[in-house]
């Protein structure tokens, strides 16, 4: 037998949760065969077999919270998994042969194999103890899950004092402390008639669906790992960073013009479409150049202005917004940021993302116009300083001069910063030159 285990992660990520398993116990797998798809609190990452055999037993299963050296599985070595039988796999036969007693567990629990058995009725494991190693899924170190679980703390019930929500080690003694007895569970108080017809007209509602004291149906839906980060960091950020939005619009015209005439010939030379984001990128490090304390970051009392421009653009998924980096992106072309956003954009979605895809950046984008959003505030991505909004293009009357009005397809953008470093007349003019440049594209070409 050989051991499946939670690979290294990254130096940063010590757990992750297990998606899905690709293959069953009893599959024949092959070397570099993918096993399970694991997600940790950034990427998803794939869980490979090692050698050639058969999937024998499948130790944890989707949901579950695993660490890095964990082991999840067990495959039998050779081909299709032909092994001689271990000591432990011909003694089962005859402990399952054996009449069981009046008082052991009924007559089904018989079949099961020994070590499952053991897990189900293991009377040291009490239901707290449960669902902290288990079923809990907020986002705590190892160690202190270990000691939530040696001392019967649930680990949902203690207080982080990390500004990320991550529980450590003094956050779980400081509870202990407070609570220093394990609570008793009450016995379930038997479930209203009206929730028991709620029930059964609604066999639908699965079994982590509560009902309310009005029976009227609610579920409970576990936050993804990943789902759980992108909160973290949303709360942190608004809760240090003294941010501030400033807005403007965009006439969009002299964009859409360029579009319509070069496109056809842009896609023959290219092979990828000319979209707006080119443009957006472009004005923001235009941008960004005239006003540098845009493109920084704070530490401790320090201002670090970065002299290079990684560019992150949000991508939506299906598991929540991800905000891949365009690298270098003042040294690339309008076919070049093209391509390397719609790579980037390609692999989040597929789930293919790159630790490396993820890091740094020093200025955002985000596009909330794609959804139909009119306006509004974008929140920063720490530790950087600045995030630009784009919005739904619309046709509005423009005042041209005072004599004509026309329709023109008009673009509220938005600029969040953080006012710490950032003043409010900095921010003003960095948006009011994103505008010019927006609106004059052949002062994009010019800019160095």
């Amino acid at each position: 037998m050989s051991e499946v285990k939670v690979p290294e992660l990254a130096e940063s990520i010590t757990e992750g949760t297990i998606v899905k398993w690709l293959k069953a116990e009893g599959d024949s797998v092959s070397r570099g065969e993918v096993l399970a798809e694991l997600e940790t609190d950034k990427v998803n990452i794939e869980i490979s077999a090692e050698e050639d055999g058969k999937l024998e037993k499948i130790l944890r299963e989707p949901g579950d919270t695993v660490e890095v050296g964990e082991v999840i599985a067990m495959i039998a070595q050779g081909a299709g998994g032909d092994t001689a039988p271990s000591k432990e796999e011909t003694a089962a036969p005859k402990k399952q042969a054996k009449p069981p007693k009046e008082e052991n567990a009924p007559l089904e629990k018989a079949t099961i194999p020994p070590n499952e058995e053991q897990d189900e009725v293991e009377p040291a494991r009490s239901p707290d103890k449960e669902g902290a190693e288990i079923h809990s899924s907020r986002a705590a170190s190892p160690a202190a899950r270990r000691l939530a679980r040696e001392r019967g703390i649930d680990i949902d019930s203690v207080r982080s004092q990390d500004p990320l929500g991550r529980i450590r080690v003094d956050d779980v003694k400081a509870s202990g402390e407070a609570q220093p007895e394990v609570r008793q569970e009450k016995p379930a108080a038997p479930a209203p008639a009206g929730a028991q017809k709620q029930a059964e007209r609604n066999p639908q509602v699965g079994a982590g669906a509560k009902l309310t004291g009005t029976d009227k149906p609610i579920e409970r839906v576990p936050m993804s790992r990943r789902r759980q980060t992108i909160a973290e960091r949303l709360v942190y950020a608004q809760q240090t960073a003294a941010m501030l939005t400033t807005f403007n619009e965009v006439d969009m015209t002299a964009i859409l013009d360029v579009r319509k005439r070069r496109q056809e010939k842009f896609v023959e030379q290219h092979n990828v479409k000319l979209g707006f984001m080119s443009f957006f990128t472009k004005a923001v490090i235009g941008a960004l150049k005239a006003f540098p304390l845009l493109n920084a970051e704070i530490q401790g009392t320090d201002i670090l202005i970065k002299k290079y421009y990684d560019i992150g653009i949000a991508v939506s998924t299906e598991g929540g917004l991800v905000v891949p980096v365009v690298r270098d992106a003042d040294r690339l072309s309008f076919a070049d940021l093209e391509k390397n956003i719609a790579d980037l954009a390609k692999k989040a979605r597929d789930n293919k993302l790159s630790l490396s895809d993820l890091q740094g950046g020093t200025f955002s984008i985000t596009n909330g116009g794609i959804f139909g959003s009119m306006l509004s505030t974008p929140i920063l991505n720490p530790p950087q300083v600045g995030i630009l909004g784009m919005h739904k293009i619309q046709l509005r009357p423009v005042a041209i001069d005072t004599e004509r009005t026309e329709n023109r397809p008009m673009m509220y953008i938005a600029l969040s910063y953080d006012h710490r470093i950032v003043d409010g007349k900095e921010a003003v003019s960095f948006l009011a030159r994103v505008k010019e440049l927006l609106e004059d594209p052949e002062a994009l070409l010019l800019e160095g």
